[in-house]
C-alpha cells in the first residue's frame, strides 16, 4: 500500500488504456442512467457486458447464506466494472448495487471482441486492465485473510485514504461518510468489533474523527499492522 497522492486515482481503473483506445471504447458504449438503489447486475446473472462509470458510484457485494453482505469493491467515475474474463460464458460472481445516481456506458462483449481482434494495441491495454483487476483481487484477499481483523481494518482504511483521501493538516481525510456498518461489511467482521478496533486506533493516535468522517493521522502505524507491501495506488484502492 502506497503513500497517498491526496487525490482520487483518475482515470480510475481504466488508466491503462491510451486516449485512442478509450475513444474506441466510447464509440461502442451505450449510455444508460441508473438510479440510486438499483442494480447493474445480480450475482448469477449472465456476464455478457462491461460497464464504464461516467458518473456516480457502485459497490460490488457478495452475500452469505445467512444474508450477511460483504463489500468487496467500490467503483466510481472512470472505473470499468464487470467480469474480468469476458470470453467465457460465465456468470457474475458478485452483485453490483448503485449507491449514487450513476451514468454508465454499457459495452457488449461482442463489440469488445471486435475491438480486440481489430486493434492489437487495444488488446494489450485490455490485458493490462484484466491484470490490474486480478492483482486487486489477490491483494484484497491477502488483506482479509493474513493478518486478522485488525490487519483487514487497517488495510481497508489505507485503501479508503487512497481512493477518497484529501490532505488534512498532517493527516489524510477520507472524504466520504463511511459508517461502522460499512467497514464491518468490508472486512467481514461485526460492527461491535469494528467499534472496538477503531477505538483502539484512536487511542494509539492512528485515526481521529472530524464531522463524522475519518482522518488518518498515523499512516505508518496502519501500514505496520497490516504488513503493508506498498502496492501502487491503482491496486491499493477500495
Amino acid at each position: 500500500m502506497s503513500q497517498y497522492h491526496h487525490a482520487t486515482n483518475h482515470r480510475g481503473n481504466t488508466g491503462c488504456f491510451s486516449d485512442q483506445n478509450m475513444k474506441r471504447l466510447e464509440v461502442v458504449m451505450k449510455d444508460r442512467h441508473i438510479p440510486e438503489g438499483s442494480h447493474l447486475f445480480w450475482e448469477g446473472d449472465l456476464a455478457d457486458k462491461l460497464y464504464y462509470i461516467k458518473r456516480g458510484r457502485v459497490k460490488l457485494t457478495k452475500s452469505t447464506d445467512e444474508g450477511k453482505e460483504l463489500i468487496l469493491y467500490m467503483y466510481q467515475s472512470d472505473d470499468m466494472v464487470g467480469q474480468a474474463d469476458p470470453f467465457f460464458s460465465s456468470k457474475h460472481s458478485f452483485t453490483a448495487e448503485v449507491i449514487e445516481d450513476t451514468e454508465v456506458g454499457v459495452i457488449e462483449h461482442k463489440d469488445l471482441e471486435v475491438l480486440i481482434c481489430q486493434h492489437c494495441d487495444f488488446a494489450i491495454d485490455f490485458m493490462k486492465w484484466m491484470g490490474i483487476h486480478h492483482r486487486l483481487t489477490q491483494t484484497k484477499f491477502r488483506d482479509l485473510m493474513m493478518y486478522g481483523k485488525p490487519g483487514a481494518l487497517c488495510s481497508t482504511l489505507i485503501r479508503l485514504g487512497n481512493t477518497y483521501g484529501e490532505k488534512h493538516g498532517e493527516g489524510t481525510l477520507i472524504n466520504k461518510k463511511i459508517t461502522h456498518t460499512d467497514l464491518s461489511n468490508m472486512i467481514g467482521a461485526t460492527r461491535e468489533s469494528v467499534n472496538r478496533m477503531l477505538s483502539d486506533l484512536r487511542k494509539k493516535g492512528a485515526v481521529e474523527y472530524e464531522n463524522g468522517m475519518i482522518v488518518i493521522t498515523d499512516l505508518a502505524l496502519l501500514q505496520e499492522v497490516c504488513h503493508c507491501e506498498l502496492c501502487p495506488n491503482e491496486i491499493c484502492r477500495i
